[in-house]
């Protein structure tokens, strides 16, 4: 049996699908259209969350005024799981020290969690120069106990140091059993201002993107919890900080001479984090980027996410009554034998 031409049965395909298509009215296809729209654009939002490119008046809301059908209320960003949450405005939704203390309580309900669950936990802290890392550390670690939550900030390798495997001064810093370790800056310094600077060869750049994610494989495996963030923040609002630190005695401190020479150098950062995180960003430890053009609200997003990553309990203790003190016969030496320091306020 001869077979219709293939133009033929192409066209009767064609007219199958067609028959196939129900049929809507122009209103209900109308809305059909906006609702599709609609989708879309959320997902266009929140691909721009994921990627770091929502920025509206340095706030971070996808909708930028914070309303919505001329009401005015917090809006909403899309969750990594697909759930919305709201966005707090500081000083609108919530006073930034009143939610700054909140979160800083369950903080210590999480290191108490660690402590008695011999959890170890390391945190690293990368990003831009003035990108705030070091705001959110003091932040992170100013109501816990130094000697369960630990900040590790390394400067140059010596000589020796320089001779060794490159992970190994950083090893002897990472956590026992019941101890948290904060990293303000790690071993991503090869990848970022050693290879932007020069300050490694090519094949040590190399070697470091090849064994990195297995180094960090391994401490996963072995039962360390390793967070890793990056803070990013633009080249305006960083310059607006270089400057705050060139003007106030207090901070120009934080300004060394390979800062300076880091400003001829924007666009070769950028490309050296893009490489980084294409081959560092991994499963096992994943990159989390914090939008840090705010500090009070990188901050703030920075300790509710880090809390977020740790299931833990309450192990608040509870009131105890202090007892009585208990008075003893005691005589004081005489108040001009002691060195006293000058009481000059009061």
């Amino acid at each position: 049996m001869c077979e219709p031409p293939l133009q033929g049965r192409l066209a009767g395909t064609r007219a199958r699908r067609l028959d196939t298509i129900p049929k809507t009215k122009p209103k209900e296809a109308e809305m059909a259209h906006k609702d599709k729209k609609k989708k879309n654009k959320a997902k266009s939002d929140e691909a721009k969350l994921a990627n770091g490119k929502v920025q509206a008046n340095g706030k971070g809301y996808l909708n930028g005024s914070g309303k919505a059908n001329g009401k005015d209320h917090p809006p909403t960003v899309a969750h990594a799981h697909g759930m919305e949450i709201p966005t707090m405005r500081i000083g609108k939704d919530c006073d930034y020290e009143k939610e700054l203390s909140r979160l800083q309580i369950e903080l210590v309900k999480l290191h108490e969690w660690v402590r008695h669950e011999k959890l170890k936990v390391v945190v690293l802290f990368e990003g831009r120069d003035a990108a705030g890392k070091g705001g959110a550390i003091k932040r992170m670690t100013e109501t816990l106990n130094p000697r369960i939550c630990k900040v590790v900030a390394l400067g140059t390798p010596t000589e020796r140091e320089k001779t060794q495997w490159y992970f190994q001064r950083y090893v002897p810093h990472l956590p026992a059993a019941g101890e948290m370790v904060l990293f303000d800056r790690s071993w991503y310094n090869r990848a970022g201002v050693e290879r932007v600077m020069g300050f490694c060869t090519e094949a040590q750049y190399q070697e470091f993107m090849l064994t990195c994610p297995e180094f960090e494989r391994m401490l996963v495996r072995s039962g360390i919890i390793l967070i890793k963030y990056w803070f990013s923040v633009s080249d305006a609002e960083q310059e607006r900080r270089f400057q705050d630190r060139m003007t106030d005695p207090t901070k120009r401190w934080k300004i060394s001479p390979m800062d300076l020479e880091s400003r001829k150098h924007w666009a070769d950062y950028s490309r050296a984090k893009d490489d980084m995180f294409n081959h560092t960003d991994h499963k096992q430890a994943p990159w989390f980027v914090v939008n840090a053009e705010d500090k009070k609200a990188a901050r703030l997003n920075v300790i509710r996410h880090f809390l977020s990553k740790i299931p833990y309990k309450d192990l608040t203790p509870e009131p105890m009554d202090l007892p009585p003190l208990v008075k003893a016969e005691y005589v004081r030496p005489p108040f001009q034998e002691q060195h006293h320091i000058p009481v000059v306020y009061r």
